[in-house]
């Protein structure tokens, strides 16, 4: 019998045995996230925090239920997030949470250089294979570094997580304690909004920047999904982004996708992590097409840039006549997080042939009914500017595409105009007036 197997079978525990014999007072815990947050070893967490204090969780953007930022929670379990995820936002804005602003391309490296040193990280792999490697399966990117960097590692083996190739393997010998699990991998479909009209006019006068032999980037949402809508005829794009659904799985089988001209990682889809449903997640397994690898590496800009032709398409919350790019706060209220935005767009800028796209609808409805415009004479107060005026290239709505890159002031203010809804394109021309923009 191979010497690894004998390893493995020592040190398979259960979720509630695994924690019990690492966490304790005051350490500082790495959670994996995206879909692949581990349920029995969050469960068995937030079951055994009565009995600790001052716990930190580090983590970026987790899928399902939080129940570890409930109030109960509070002296026992406390988060510390790189990006605000729907699950914990009212935990971040009722300061029950921490919220650490920093670059997805620089998220792993506060643990692997020793900034937020990690005792023990939570993860969540695939059985090991004949050599005894573990995959971190959907979620790679964000994890593999911070989990290298433990004191302790535990890992829950879900017989139903996808096997996906690339930097991603972790050997049973570097795991400390492995939780055997079988259940589905949560699904998150991208395309929810896919029919949306204004979803779809913004989707394609995106798709019109594309050229053939464009290498992609593709944020959460559903504008980038509805964007491969608009792209099968299309020749030899391909795929390096932080993350991507199962919009890909078309493109690809009707040879648009070939990954062919890419001038990095020829004839691969490189990505840090997938979200999607069980269908894509059932093509990425063992799937040579797919590589993913660590963010620091995916999300430098610098990495990013040696892709000629790269469309980086990402989402905004408000967008100023100047062209400075609010995407992470509502005001003062933190909404969301840098992400990968910055790096792609900057990435995109450097690319030769390079096209960095912000895309978002010209208005949004509030709570209480009211439409406001999302080009806006000046961010809100208290806004965070996640693309500086000085990085952005062109802005998209279902008006048309603002193409500001080199523009004055007075010629990016009535590009936005005109792009904006024209509901409130006279009230914006009246404040640019008065800001001495036009």
């Amino acid at each position: 019998m191979k010497q690894w197997i004998e390893l493995y079978k020592s040190r398979v525990v259960s979720a509630d045995e695994a924690i019990r014999a690492t966490v304790r007072s005051g350490m500082r815990l790495f959670l994996t996230g995206n879909v692949s947050v581990p349920q029995q070893l969050l469960r068995a967490l937030v079951e055994f925090a009565p009995q600790v204090k001052d716990v930190e969780i580090c983590q970026a953007l987790t899928v399902g239920p939080a129940d570890y930022v409930s109030p109960e929670m509070e002296g026992h379990l406390r988060v510390n997030t790189m990006f605000i995820s729907h699950n914990i936002r009212k935990a971040v804005q009722q300061g029950r949470a921490d919220f650490t602003p920093v670059l997805l391309s620089e998220f792993p490296l506060l643990f692997k250089n020793g900034v937020l040193p990690v005792d023990v990280a939570l993860i969540h792999v695939s059985p090991p294979d004949e050599h005894g490697f573990c995959s971190l399966g959907v979620e790679v990117g964000l994890t593999k570094s911070p989990a290298e960097s433990a004191k302790v590692i535990i890992a829950e083996v879900n017989e139903q997580m996808p096997r996906t190739l690339g930097d991603s393997f972790i050997h049973v010998s570097r795991i400390n304690y492995l939780v055997p699990a079988n259940y589905p991998i949560p699904e998150l479909p991208m395309g929810a909004d896919s029919g949306d009209e204004v979803v779809q006019k913004i989707a394609g006068y995106c798709a019109e920047l594309i050229p053939d032999g464009a290498t992609m980037q593709l944020g959460i949402g559903a504008i980038p999904d509805a964007v491969l809508n608009f792209l099968m005829n299309k020749k030899d794009l391909g795929i390096h982004t932080e993350l991507f659904s199962d919009g890909v799985i078309r493109l690809v089988e009707a040879g648009v996708l070939t990954n062919a001209r890419k001038t990095l990682h020829p004839g691969k889809i490189v990505a840090g992590f997938i979200l999607g449903t069980q269908k894509l997640y059932n093509w990425v397994n063992d799937n040579p097409l797919i590589e993913l690898h660590r963010t620091e590496y995916v999300n430098d800009p610098f990495v990013v840039a040696q892709n000629e032709r790269m469309v980086a398409i990402n989402s905004a919350i408000e967008v100023d006549l100047t062209g400075q790019v609010c995407a992470d706060s509502i005001g003062p209220k933190l909404y969301s997080g840098v992400g990968g935005q910055l790096d792609f767009i900057y990435g995109a800028s450097r690319s030769k042939g390079g096209v960095p796209i912000i895309a978002l609808p010209s208005t949004t409805t509030l709570r209480d009914g009211t439409v406001v415009s999302r080009i806006v004479a000046m961010l809100k107060q208290g806004a965070g500017v996640v693309t500086t005026r000085n990085h952005v290239r062109y802005v998209v709505t279902e008006y048309g595409i603002a193409e500001l890159y080199g523009k004055t002031i007075r010629q990016r203010a009535q590009a936005l105009i005109r792009v904006a809804h024209p509901a409130f394109r006279d009230d914006l021309r009246r404040q640019a007036r008065e800001l001495h923009y036009i």
